[in-house]
């Protein structure tokens, strides 16, 4: 697949922002934002996401969103679930739809670890935008995650400063938003980085106040991983390419 470096200007500050996608051979193909994990850039999905998309047939594409939640980062203000970073992946999808050969009824949305966050983020941004949205092991509750795992607190703080803003920059404040995206979480039930009980509590929240969203919690036996066939099954479910088979009683 031919990778192009785009420089994409933000429609909120007007900053020229990096993205890499990656052109499916065929024409009217789906497109994959795939999106980095907490402390790296959008060059951390590639390795993991390109040949999956490859072998599907999709178009990928990996934005930057500022680079990563990391204190070093001299932009981290700027990254971790800001309105910013959350236009520069609609900038980035709006501007390869634009430019390619895209199916667009078929845009899918992957993200673990810190990429998790921002899936869940961009599902109460615009879910429209997306025909399903995998969420791996992701952060629920900035504010309390910062509680909860030590070696992430000082880099949580650089990014937000206060827990107000951590909050404001975590999906269990946009619940009834993404109560209308069509998403799918994968935790593992064995996860020392981002405890389960971070997708369990956000899941409990979501059915006691939309019990008929298209929104579905797997835990699986392991830890802070993804399986990308799995991640994949999801999406091929969605477009009606793999169906389950129903169990007789």
């Amino acid at each position: 697949m031919k990778e192009t470096e785009l420089l994409i200007k933000s429609s909120i500050d007007g900053s020229m922002q990096p993205s890499l996608f990656f052109e499916a051979e065929e024409k009217d193909r789906p497109l994959l934002v795939g999106l980095h994990t907490w402390s790296f850039d959008r060059h951390n999905p590639v390795k993991l996401m390109l040949p999956y998309a490859e072998k599907y047939g999709f178009n990928l594409l990996c934005p930057d969103f500022r680079g990563s939640n990391l204190d070093k980062n001299p932009h981290c203000t700027e990254a971790c679930g800001s309105i910013l970073a959350r236009a520069d992946i609609k900038d980035a999808i709006d501007e390869v739809i634009r430019l390619y050969d895209i199916d667009k009824s078929s845009i899918y949305l992957l993200g673990l670890s810190g990429g998790g966050h921002m899936a869940l983020m961009m599902a109460g941004y615009c879910p429209e935008y997306f025909k399903a949205i995998g969420a791996v092991v992701p952060i629920s509750n900035l504010a309390a995650w910062q509680d909860e795992n030590a070696s992430y607190r000082h880099h949580v703080e650089a990014c937000c400063g206060t827990k107000e803003e951590m909050l404001a920059r975590s999906p269990i404040s946009y619940i009834d938003k993404i109560a209308t995206a069509n998403l799918k979480i994968f935790h593992g039930k064995w996860d020392k980085v981002v405890p389960v009980s971070q997708s369990l509590g956000f899941y409990q929240e979501m059915m006691d106040r939309h019990p008929e969203a298209k929104v579905y919690l797997d835990i699986f036996d392991g830890g802070h991983e993804i399986d990308m066939e799995t991640a994949f099954h999801w999406f091929k479910t969605q477009s009606g390419g793999a169906m389950n088979d129903k169990v007789t009683g």
